[in-house]
């Protein structure tokens, strides 16, 4: 119970932390400006008001796109998109995956975001990745000049990610600092999962290699590939790693090293009990008493996300996300990043992670403390934090190529 509220309360922070990140906003003016939007989206949302939290949220995007049509200087204009975007997608996030508004919900949140980039003059390129029978999305956003002697950073999301959310938390800084982005939602993901029921699978160096596949057939190739995991990313990326010689280097944003481990460790050994011993309609009974909405939400969009239906069924398929097995395939440059409060992973996966990569080129390892601001998962309220630390190391490693 406990896990599963405190991930719905991180979600929402890492939310209002992308509004926050909204590319080309006056640095005072335009944080006061979110604050008072945000403060009015949330005024009168009581704890476990669901209903409350969407109308909020939803009344947010439609002022901003509104306040967008009203004025001609493109900045503003694509602040207010970028910022309706950020809203929509709150909006939407704790509904049941089933629920009839999400379908308007998710296309008002995508538009908005595309017209606040074009709006903004942000350099973007949609991609269409061929996956079976299906497809995978991705966003290249390319650099300035300069970006072409730098190496490529492909960045995947994680547990609840879209490509598009990617932008605010790391592609906006990555481009002032000079490089290109390829942004992608894989199997489980953003549109893939929403508009084509694909769910999240563990062998992630399939959907990462139909990504690779398909942007170098149509792009040059770039001055080496840095593969970046947000979250659930933080297992995705290496995994991919292990299995992909054309990744040199992959940053774990946060350490995620046993899946199973993150998702058991705060279940009651009570519930695992009466699992064990076959009282399954007696676990099912008291999962239907729980009425908090977090929670319930967390069950469902993990039964969403990784195609199961039972809550059990949704600890029981992290087993299969552990880096244990192939670690010591990954032969890249590593940055591990943990937070020291991480109230996900364990404090000790960093280390596990760490000791298991016995053929990585160089491993670089930073857990950041409670005082610095970066203790909680994915420093969440310290992006400049770990972003200074991040572009820190891609320069000590990857030093600007030679025209």
């Amino acid at each position: 119970m406990r896990k599963r509220l405190l991930f719905t309360a991180c979600a929402g922070v890492a939310l209002l932390a992308a509004i926050l990140l909204t590319h080309s906003a006056p640095p005072d003016q335009g944080r006061a400006r979110y604050f008072t939007e945000i403060a009015q989206a949330i005024n009168g949302v009581r704890a476990g008001d669901a209903q409350a939290w969407l109308a909020g949220w939803q009344e947010a995007g439609d002022r901003a796109v509104a306040q967008a049509t009203k004025f001609n200087d493109p900045i503003s204009k694509g602040n207010f998109l970028l910022r309706a975007h950020s809203y929509y997608r709150a909006a939407e996030f704790f509904l049941p995956p089933n629920d009839p508004r999400r379908p308007a919900l998710w296309s008002s949140n995508v538009s908005a975001f595309y017209a606040g980039l074009d709006a903004l003059g942000v350099a973007h390129q949609r991609l269409t990745i061929p996956y079976g029978q299906h497809h995978l999305n991705a966003i290249y956003y390319p650099g300035s000049p300069q970006a072409q002697s730098r190496p490529l950073l492909v960045v995947v999301g994680g547990y609840d990610s879209t490509m598009e959310e990617l932008y605010f938390s790391i592609a906006a800084a990555a481009i002032v600092h000079g490089y290109s982005v390829l942004t992608y939602e894989g199997p489980g993901q953003g549109s893939v999962l929403r508009e084509q029921s694909l769910v999240m699978q563990s062998d992630w160096e399939k959907p990462n290699g139909a990504v690779l596949d398909t942007f170098l057939s149509t792009h040059p190739a770039p001055h080496g590939i840095i593969l970046f995991g947000e979250s659930l990313g933080g297992y995705l990326a290496p995994r991919a790693a292990a299995f992909d010689s054309r990744i040199d280097a992959v940053v774990a944003y946060d350490v995620f090293f046993d899946g199973y481990a993150i998702a058991s460790r705060n279940v009651p050994p009570i519930a695992f009990w009466l699992r064990d011993h076959g009282y399954n309609k007696t676990l099912r009974f008291l999962s239907g008493l729980n009425t908090n909405p977090g929670a319930n939400w967390a069950v469902q969009n993990g039964e969403w996300v990784l195609g199961v239906t039972d809550p059990f069924a949704v600890l029981d398929a992290f087993k299969a996300y552990r880096l244990a097995p192939v670690a010591s395939r990954i032969k890249a440059d590593l940055l591990i990043l943990a937070g020291a409060d991480d109230h996900f992973v364990p404090a000790n996966q960093s280390e596990e992670f760490r000791k298991s990569l016995t053929s990585a080129r160089s491993i670089t390892s930073l857990t950041f403390s409670h005082e610095s601001g970066g203790g909680e998962h994915c420093q969440l309220g310290a992006s400049s934090l770990w972003q200074a630390a991040l572009f820190d190391w891609l320069a000590q490693k990857f030093p600007l190529a030679k025209s």
